[in-house]
């Protein structure tokens, strides 16, 4: 069991820091091996995350690559950009924040069992009826999630995004960036919440994540108020806001009418 408070791995004062971008960070480190990739611009296979990620969000350079990789007209989710260039359309405009582990209690918990492909039907179950952002089939391969079910019936879930892109035994987000592993998919039936689940199960991630030398980390909707509050209760600590667009590549039109 870890139950010290982690500061935050050294950055340069003068150099980025690595979450700023950490959809990049992550596609270019430990999950190149999964990164589907055109120059400036990179993303997971469309089964495993919809998350795709730009180099320089500023850079023009980074928008035309991502264009040729996901293709016109097409819609797709990016981070860290304000606007978009001449052409592109913004669907929905997002805000989120960013949580880093600073004083979290880590340890197992005895009830959680480890989950697989055989549960993904289950997951996918309880991840449309509470809503805590995108997981699709293949993004079970990414890491390892826990869950808490109760009289067989899958209750309570979380899950990480291990370094090795398929787990052992099997939000915005499901990152890894170097020297930084992210907690997604935290969730909990509505008839069960009240009970602590999503927190005995945050910090039973957190203590797989913090074996490896990792630091967690965690994203969540900025309008997510009580989610924000639980988590800072816990031992986490807001680090920065940030920004999420979902965009339509230019070339619609040609598209519709080819």
């Amino acid at each position: 069991m870890s139950t010290v408070a982690r500061p935050a791995p050294p950055q340069s004062p003068a150099a980025p820091h690595i979450l700023d971008n950490a959809a990049w960070a992550a596609l270019t480190g430990p999950h190149a091996h999964l990164a589907e990739r055109v120059g400036r611009a990179a993303r997971y296979p469309l089964d495993v995350s919809p998350f795709t990620a730009l180099a320089d969000p500023a850079d023009p350079r980074a928008w035309d690559d991502l264009a040729a990789l996901v293709g016109p007209g097409t819609v797709t989710p990016v981070t860290g950009a304000k606007s978009v260039p001449e052409g592109w359309e913004t669907v929905q405009h997002g805000r989120g924040v960013q949580l880093v582990d600073t004083a979290l209690r880590a340890e197992p918990a005895p009830d959680a069992v480890r989950l697989g492909p055989d549960d993904v039907p289950e997951i996918l179950d309880l991840i449309a009826l509470t809503e805590p952002g995108p997981f699709l089939p293949r993004t079970v391969e990414l890491g390892t999630y826990l869950g808490i079910r109760h009289r067989g019936r899958l209750i309570a879930l979380a899950g990480e995004r291990s370094e090795m892109g398929v787990p052992p035994a099997g939000g915005w987000g499901r990152l890894r960036p170097p020297g930084w592993t992210e907690i997604s998919a935290v969730c909990t039936a509505p008839d069960h919440r009240g009970k602590g689940l999503a927190t005995r199960l945050v910090r039973a991630v957190a203590a797989g994540i913090r074996e490896r030398g990792d630091t967690p980390f965690l994203h969540a909707s900025a309008t997510n108020t009580g989610a924000i509050r639980l988590y800072e209760s816990i031992g986490f600590t807001l680090r920065r806001r940030s920004e999420f667009l979902l965009v339509r590549t230019p070339g619609a039109e040609q598209e519709q009418t080819a």
